[in-house]
């Protein structure tokens, strides 16, 4: 009998603010070896039947570099015994990390794995960034659109495809109200493990940077009191564009791990899975419109498990911008009421690495709680591509 790959626990850190957040100045390994050791502890197993790591990392920069998934290992107690690998897919990464260690449990024998990601922007997307040799110029003569910004292919996806700055706002206005009611509700409680860390605080007048001891156990991004007249104001990025502050991600830190394990492992021990991995891909698109990445993937995945799109009960459709999610959704047709159904990225925040697992933790505890059978997560990735993962929750 083949052997499935479950997840049988989740932690996450509250996505915190770039910059200015409270996890402006935690190091990586240090934020992703807390998430791994407390979904290790929330698994109840011993960190020593934990065989491999495999944590997603977009912005491999600074202690994010020379494999932060192994250095996170060490930080969060793991003997060494543990091995660890670091993958980027850009904005899939913790889905694929999710993916490869599910992999390795149903084709390679691993018993025990886990499978996260990682995002430190603040740290790391700022004046000290590597820009040495950053541009191929042959690729750039071949293929430019390459190097365009998610902000221009967004903008693109809005020109092409006739969506105005309006839907984009409807759009954010909803999501902002949805996840002010899950907060109010407790919903991404079972999700988040505080952490105590030091905020740097920069003085606005003086510029002189502080430090001080925090705790940060929820989101940082929502805006539920958003209104519709608020949204209007705000001005565009590009003067007679659509893309704003207020229908688009805001910068973000933030780690998330969840332990995946044989079922028959999971069994011996007692454990009732959060839900099982049915499968994953990738496809790719062009890169000027890498915002309709899902509409590539999100076909070829289900077709792969003889599913419709009416055969899922959740969808967490993750997006930089409204945009990207307004075109996905109606090209797929996907019902509004079961796509990101306590609020998305443009209120939570997208700390790159990190959102593919935070999505997966958070589309098997709320399917569990709507008794739903089958969730999908999905993304557009920079550099022109879309992924999907399909899991079946354990209810």
């Amino acid at each position: 009998m083949a052997t499935e790959a479950v997840i049988v626990s989740t932690a996450r850190t509250g996505v915190g603010k770039a910059f200015r957040g409270a996890l402006n100045n935690t190091e990586g390994p240090t934020m992703a070896g807390h998430v791994m050791a407390e979904a290790v502890r929330r698994a109840g197993i011993d960190p020593g039947e934990v065989e491999d790591v495999v944590i997603g990392c977009a912005m491999q920069q600074g202690t994010m570099v020379m494999n932060v998934a192994r250095k996170g290992a060490i930080r969060a107690g793991l003997p060494v015994t543990v091995a660890g690998t670091t993958i980027d897919r850009q904005c899939a990464s913790g889905l694929q990390a999710i993916a490869v260690a599910a992999r390795s449990i149903m084709l390679d024998g691993v018993e025990v794995a886990i499978g996260g990601g990682i995002e430190s922007i603040s740290l790391v997307q700022n004046e000290h960034m590597n820009r040495f040799h950053a541009v191929d110029d042959e690729l750039m003569a071949m293929k430019p659109e390459m190097y365009m910004s998610m902000l221009d292919t967004a903008e693109i996806v809005a020109e092409r495809y006739k969506i105005g700055r309006d839907r984009q706002d409807e759009y954010s206005l909803e999501c902002q109200r949805r996840i002010g009611a899950a907060m109010q509700a407790g919903r991404f409680d079972d999700e988040i493990v505080p952490i105590k860390t030091t905020m740097a605080v920069v003085n606005k007048d003086t510029k002189e940077v502080t430090y001080q001891q925090v705790t940060l156990s929820k989101d940082e991004g929502p805006r539920p009191e958003t209104t519709a007249e608020g949204l209007a104001k705000i001005k565009t990025v590009f003067e007679g564009k659509t893309i704003t502050a207020g229908n688009a991600s805001q910068l973000s830190d933030g780690a998330s791990a969840c332990v995946v394990m044989s079922d028959k492992i999971a069994a011996k021990k007692g454990l009732k899975p959060l839900g099982i991995f049915r499968g994953f891909v990738a496809a790719g698109v062009e890169p000027d419109e890498m915002g309709i990445g899902p509409v590539a993937a999100i076909p070829r995945l289900l077709k792969r498990h003889g599913l419709k799109i009416d055969d899922i009960d959740l969808w967490e459709l993750n997006e930089a911008y409204a945009v990207q999610v307004i075109y996905c959704r109606d090209k797929l047709g996907i019902d509004p009421d079961k796509l990101n159904v306590n609020g998305g990225s443009i209120a939570i925040g997208h700390p790159y690495g990190m959102t593919g697992s935070r999505l997966v933790g958070h589309i098997l505890i709320e399917g569990r709680r709507r008794k739903a059978k089958y969730g999908v997560v999905t993304m557009c990735i920079g550099g022109g591509m879309g992924a999907a993962g399909l899991f079946e929750i354990v209810n």
